[in-house]
């Protein structure tokens, strides 16, 4: 197990940072309209390193985590980026948990929305060309559906 304290290895301005990098390649864009022709506004009263901006096409006023998974949450960012970190070492949540000195259930809600925002972003899996498996399991019906597994032009109550 780790004895490590890495949170104050992280700073919110670094963490700010590297989500603005990697949410915005090319420059920031209004996630209402997607325009780029931004201004920036102030920075929020609670998290100084959190940018503000309003859309010139639009007039949307958004920030660094509108739209993300990091948004509305009350932790703050750097402890969420800290816990990405950690589940990409593969611990468990009791030890993210012990690392950021987090109740574990806590840890455990960080973790799942996570997973989840990160699932949710992958692309579907396309097949293309000659395709083999090892093992194929076919399902014949669904339980408590028969009409599910009729065969068709069958008569009533006839099934597969």
């Amino acid at each position: 197990m780790l004895n490590l304290n890495l949170t104050p290895l992280m700073d919110d301005a670094n963490c700010y940072e590297a989500v603005r990098q990697r949410r915005w390649k090319t420059g920031v864009c209004c996630p209402k309209c997607d325009s780029p022709t931004v201004i920036k506004r102030d920075k929020d009263d609670t998290q100084g390193a959190r940018q503000r901006y309003q859309c010139k096409s639009c007039g949307a006023h958004f920030e660094d985590l509108t739209d993300t998974i990091f948004a509305g949450h009350h932790q703050p960012l750097r402890l969420w980026l800290l816990c990405l970190s950690l589940m990409g070492l593969n611990l468990s949540n009791q030890q993210i948990a012990q690392e950021l000195d987090l109740d574990q259930d806590v840890v455990q809600d960080m973790s799942t929305q996570l997973r989840q925002g990160m699932a949710s972003r992958q692309p579907a899996v396309g097949l293309a060309g000659e395709v083999e498996s090892d093992e194929v399991y076919i399902t014949a019906g669904h339980k408590g559906h028969p009409e599910a597994v009729r065969k068709r032009g069958a008569k009533d109550g006839a099934t597969a």
